[in-house]
């Protein structure tokens, strides 16, 4: 019999809505209970493309719109292998942005149409589970450190998160809406009893490629 492979979750949603730290205490809680779970959080600004990413986004650097989205794209073209190899091996990936951020942002800017924005990452693993965390960017420039990074204003997370309930509307991805506004600790336990039911129906099933 064929190994159970681990499941794909991306966690999505607007700057400050709580992602890297849903992600994280996801991983920590899935170990605890016995399953083996990675985060991946992109975009990776540990490999070169990445630290190119990071100069941009804070400030110090500026580049062609085009120029950018394929370069956030290539950061996550250059983690494949590594992801692949860890969902065959039954290891649960969470990932911290995906795809869907790269669309939604760079839509976001005008000028770009969804169709354009998705073409350099079809055929990435595709997600088991796509957690959108849902905050509306008035309470997200509430939180802490919001404005740092090139996107971080109220005007362009309301565009981002327009484009993202376009996306939202691909029924061939498994969506699922919680609301960010909560206390951390009764979103981690949504999002937890979630993504061990999505653990459980994917350990047999194929891995599929995004928007193919």
């Amino acid at each position: 019999m064929a190994a159970r492979r681990g499941a794909l979750i991306a966690l999505e949603g607007v700057d400050r809505a709580g992602k890297s730290t849903q992600g994280r205490r996801l991983v920590e809680a899935l170990r605890e209970a016995g399953h083996r779970a990675d985060l991946l959080r992109f975009p990776d600004r540990t490999t070169e493309i990445g630290q190119l990413i990071s100069s941009y986004l804070g400030k110090e650097k500026n580049l062609e719109d085009h120029t950018i989205h394929l370069l956030f794209s290539a950061n996550r073209w250059e983690h494949v292998p590594m992801m692949k190899e860890k969902l065959h091996q039954g290891i649960t990936v969470v990932v911290d942005r995906y795809a869907f951020s790269g669309v939604a942002f760079t839509s976001a800017k005008g000028n770009f149409c969804l169709d354009w924005c998705k073409q350099p990452d079809v055929g990435l693993p595709k997600p088991d589970l796509v957690l959108f965390l849902r905050l509306s960017p008035e309470e997200a420039a509430e939180r802490g450190n919001f404005g740092h990074e090139r996107y971080e204003t109220s005007s362009f997370q309301e565009k981002v998160l327009q484009s993202f309930c376009c996306l939202m509307e691909d029924k061939t991805l498994n969506w699922k809406t919680v609301d960010a506004s909560k206390s951390i600790e009764d979103l981690h336990r949504e999002i937890k009893s979630i993504a061990e039911e999505t653990i459980q129906e994917v350990q047999n099933k194929p891995l599929e490629e995004l928007w193919k």
